[in-house]
């Protein structure tokens, strides 16, 4: 059956997802700004208390996937203690200034974590040729690649995706994101050694604080999130993860 994998901020929307029906989680923290490298405490109780495999972003910063030698130092000790921590795998994703998969920091990393699993994240998307990106990242040797077809979202990426899907041949998955709707993606069954899908089901709620300052934010205050708080919809995850797995070759 295709794999579902959750991306969660945290040990504790892990186990949600968990209990939602998810095959694997991507662990993240700060998911507001598309996801950095979580602390190891949250990778040690994420892999204490869920049953299912866990892979952490290594992502040193947001923004662009262009990494000083400063930076790229800090991803690989990332992975190391990703590694020692019990992950089951990373995500991980470097570009040239030129747009390119940077190979040669893809195959350092990726060596570097096995025998951990390798998923290269969105940088994918921000590549300038993804049939050129493809064939780099499987001959950087990672195992599959998160991809909305480089568009915002899956559906408006579908020809790319498929075109993806058609490139790899089997040697890489290409795992589907941008919040992928099984009715629209594809016109029949999808071969599931081939595709994933990877998806999150965030709500807000507000915090249970009772006293509020109202002169101070500690990010910028224009966004005033101090008493906002993230909620994983587990009964959404559940839903878009069964019809997600009907797409499957009898």
């Amino acid at each position: 059956m295709a794999m579902i994998e959750i991306c969660v901020e945290g040990f504790g929307e892990a186990l949600t997802a968990e209990k939602a029906g998810a095959d694997r989680v991507e662990l993240c923290a700060s998911l507001s700004e598309g996801g950095i490298t979580p602390s190891i405490a949250q990778i040690r109780l994420a892999k204490a208390r869920c049953s299912i495999p866990v892979f952490v972003i290594i992502r040193p910063r947001c923004g662009d996937f262009l990494y000083s030698d400063g930076e790229f130092e800090a991803v690989m000790e990332d992975i190391a203690a990703a590694k020692a921590a019990g992950a089951d795998g990373v995500v991980i994703g470097f570009l040239t200034a030129e747009g390119r998969i940077d190979i040669a920091r893809t195959k350092e990393a990726v060596a570097a974590a096995r025998p951990m699993g390798v998923t290269c994240h969105r940088a994918f998307d921000m590549t300038r040729d993804p049939k050129e990106a493809i064939d780099d990242l499987i001959a950087a040797g990672v195992d599959r690649v998160l991809s909305s077809g480089q568009r915002a979202n899956a559906q408006d990426g579908i020809d790319t995706l498929k075109a993806m899907i058609n490139r790899a041949e089997g040697r890489i998955i290409v795992m589907v994101c941008g919040d992928p709707d099984p009715t629209l993606l594809f016109d029949g069954p999808v071969n599931p050694d081939a595709v994933d899908f990877h998806f999150g089901a965030t709500g807000y709620g507000e915090s249970p604080m009772r006293f509020r300052n109202p002169h101070v934010f500690m990010g910028k205050g224009e966004d005033k999130r101090e008493y906002i708080r993230r909620v994983l919809d587990g009964p959404a995850i559940t839903q878009r993860a069964e019809r997600l797995r009907r797409l499957v070759v009898s």
